[in-house]
C-alpha cells in the first residue's frame, strides 16, 4: 500500500504526519502488544511460583522478552499467515509464542502459554496498553506542546488591547493575550482530566471469574494474581467484576475527554479564523504556495480549517466509541471487536489537527493597526465605564443616561462623549477622571 492507494487519508495523504501513532494502533502494533501480554503473563506465572514452571531458569524466563523486544514485521506476517488458517487472531499469536519457545527448547511448558485465558484477556489488556503508551509517548506531549505554544503568544500579546465582541457586537475592550489564555486554561484542565482517567483492563478468563484457573489450581488466589499482574506488569487498572469483556466505561470517559478537548480546539480554530477575517491577523506568505486556483491574491486560513475538519471527524468517532463500547449483549457479543480496531483513527485526527493549528500559528502576523483602528472607531464602549463611575458618585439613573446617549447611534466619537461628560452635573475632578477613559485603556486587568 502506498499513500496513493490507501483508502483512508490517515494512512494515505496524511501518513507522514501520523506515522508516529502506527506503532500503537496499526495491525502490527496490536499484534506486538498481544505478544507482549502473552509473554508477560507467562513470566508472571513463573514469578508467582507455579510448580510446573519452576524448572525454568531465570535466564530462560527473561529471554522470553526477546520476542517482544525484537518483534519484527516479518514476525507479524508469520502470525497473519497462521491466522488465515485459524481464523482467530489471538490464537495465531499463541501459536507464534509457542513456536518461539520451541525454538528455545522450552517445549515442556508450551501449554502454559495462554493458560486459562480467553482472547479478550489479551485484547482487553493489549489495546488499553497501546492507548496508554500512545497517550504517554505522543498525545500528551503533543497537547502540552500546543498549550505551551499558545501560552507563548499569550505572553507576547498580554498587553495588546482589542475590541471584544459579544453577540458579534462591540463590547467592553479586552486584551488579546487574555483571550488566548482562556483556551490554554481550558485545554490544560481537560488534559488533566484525561490523564486522571484510570486506563482499564479486563483479565479474568472466559466469563470473568477465573474459572479455569481456580478449577486447575484451587489453592492460589487468582484474582489477586490478576490484579497484581495487570497493575504491576502492565501498568493498567484491572476492572473487576466483569463479563467476558472489559465494560469500557473508563475508556468511554477517555473518549469523552478527548471530545471536550476537540471541542475546545474547534472553538479556538473558529475564533482565529474570524480574527483573520476581521484582519486582526494577517498571514505570512510561503513562497510557491497558492491560496486559490482562480484568485491570485488569496492567502486562506487553511490550517485552521483543516484542523476544524479533522476535529469534527475525531468527535464523531470518539462519540461512537464512547456510546457503543459500554454496551454488550449478556456476557459478550462481538460488536466491540471491530469498533476497537478504530481507536487509533480519532486519535490520529486529533494529532493532525494539533499539527495544523501549530502550523497556522506560525503564519500569524499581528495587525496592531487594525486592532487600534477598531478601538478608535468604537468609543461607544466607554459607556459602561462612565455609567459605573457615576453609580459610585450617586448620580441619578446613570445607566439610563448613557443608554439615551449611545443606543442606536451610527456615529459616536471621543468628542461626542466628552461633550456629554461636560454636561454632567458632577465635579470637575470627576469629569477629568471620566475623560481619561479610552477604548484602548479600558481593558481591566489580566
Amino acid at each position: 500500500m502506498s499513500a496513493l492507494t490507501a483508502i483512508g487519508p490517515i494512512d494515505g495523504r496524511y501518513a507522514s504526519k501520523t506515522q508516529e501513532l502506527s506503532k500503537y494502533f496499526s495491525e502490527f502494533g496490536l499484534i506486538r502488544y498481544r505478544v507482549l501480554v502473552e509473554v508477560r503473563y507467562l513470566q508472571a506465572l513463573h514469578r508467582m511460583g507455579l510448580p510446573q514452571l519452576q524448572h525454568l531458569t531465570q535466564k530462560q524466563v527473561d529471554g522470553l522478552s526477546e520476542m517482544v523486544d525484537n518483534f519484527s514485521e516479518s514476525d507479524a506476517q508469520t502470525i497473519k499467515k497462521t491466522e488465515r488458517t485459524t481464523n482467530h487472531d489471538v490464537k495465531a499469536v499463541e501459536y507464534f509464542v509457542k513456536e518461539k519457545m520451541t525454538e528455545a527448547g522450552m517445549t515442556d511448558v508450551l501449554e502454559f502459554v495462554h493458560f486459562g485465558l480467553t482472547s479478550q484477556d489479551i485484547n482487553n489488556t493489549a489495546i488499553p496498553l497501546s492507548i496508554k503508551d500512545a497517550m504517554t509517548d505522543v498525545m500528551a506531549p503533543a497537547l502540552e506542546g500546543l498549550i505551551s505554544m499558545v501560552d507563548r503568544h499569550v505572553q507576547d500579546w498580554a498587553e495588546v488591547p482589542m475590541l471584544a465582541k459579544t453577540h458579534g457586537q462591540p463590547a467592553s475592550p479586552t486584551l488579546l493575550g487574555k483571550e488566548f489564555s482562556v483556551w490554554t486554561h481550558r485545554l490544560r484542565e481537560q488534559l488533566r482530566q484525561l490523564q486522571e482517567v484510570p486506563i482499564p483492563a479486563k483479565f479474568g478468563g472466559a466469563t470473568g471469574n477465573m474459572n479455569a484457573h481456580y478449577v486447575t489450581f484451587p489453592d492460589y488466589d487468582w484474582h489477586a494474581f490478576a490484579t497484581q499482574f495487570v497493575g504491576d506488569d502492565l501498568g493498567l487498572k484491572r476492572s473487576y467484576p466483569t463479563t467476558q469483556i472489559e465494560h469500557y466505561d473508563n475508556l468511554a470517559a477517555m473518549f469523552h475527554a478527548f471530545n471536550r478537548i476537540s471541542t475546545i480546539l474547534i472553538d479556538l480554530c473558529r475564533d482565529i479564523w474570524q480574527y483573520i477575517s476581521m484582519e486582526y491577523f494577517r498571514q505570512r506568505t510561503i513562497a510557491g504556495e497558492i491560496g486559490s486556483s482562480a484568485m491570485p491574491h488569496k492567502v486562506n486560513p487553511i490550517d485552521f480549517e483543516n484542523a476544524e475538519g479533522n476535529l469534527g471527524i475525531a468527535r464523531a468517532l470518539f462519540t461512537h466509541l464512547a456510546d457503543k463500547l459500554p454496551i454488550s449483549r449478556l456476557q459478550r457479543d462481538l460488536t466491540d471487536s471491530t469498533v476497537l480496531r478504530n481507536v487509533g483513527l480519532p486519535v490520529a485526527h486529533v494529532l493532525l489537527a494539533i499539527k495544523a493549528i501549530e502550523k497556522g500559528f506560525s503564519k500569524l502576523l499581528l495587525n496592531e493597526a487594525k486592532l487600534a483602528s477598531d478601538l478608535e472607531a468604537n468609543w461607544i464602549v466607554c459607556a459602561e465605564a462612565i455609567q459605573n463611575i457615576l453609580r459610585r458618585e450617586g448620580y441619578p439613573k446613570p445607566y439610563e443616561a448613557l443608554k439615551e446617549l449611545t443606543r442606536g447611534r451610527t456615529e459616536f466619537s471621543e468628542a461626542i462623549l466628552h461633550d456629554f461628560i461636560d454636561g454632567l452635573n458632577v465635579s470637575d475632578s470627576i469629569k477629568a477622571e471620566l475623560k481619561l477613559i479610552r477604548p484602548e485603556t479600558y481593558v481591566g486587568k489580566f
